[in-house]
């Protein structure tokens, strides 16, 4: 069985935890920032799971992770 290529984009953008769960950034943090307030950005610096339903497509492209 040959090995899975790892999706490039993917693996910088995702990291799987040990229980199994991926981690995300916050979309809307590269521009228009003046609008936004501190409070928003500041929040938008943490990172998030990914949702339910996009777990298993992002495990399949970064499989080695």
């Amino acid at each position: 069985m040959p090995k899975i290529k790892t999706h490039s984009g993917a693996k910088k953008r995702f990291k799987v935890t040990k229980n199994g769960k991926v981690l995300r950034a916050h979309a809307n943090k590269s521009h228009i920032l003046t609008k936004k307030s501190t409070k928003r950005k500041r929040n938008l610096r943490k990172t998030t799971t990914a949702d339910v339903t996009n777990v298993a497509k992002v495990i399949r492209m970064v499989p080695y992770k």
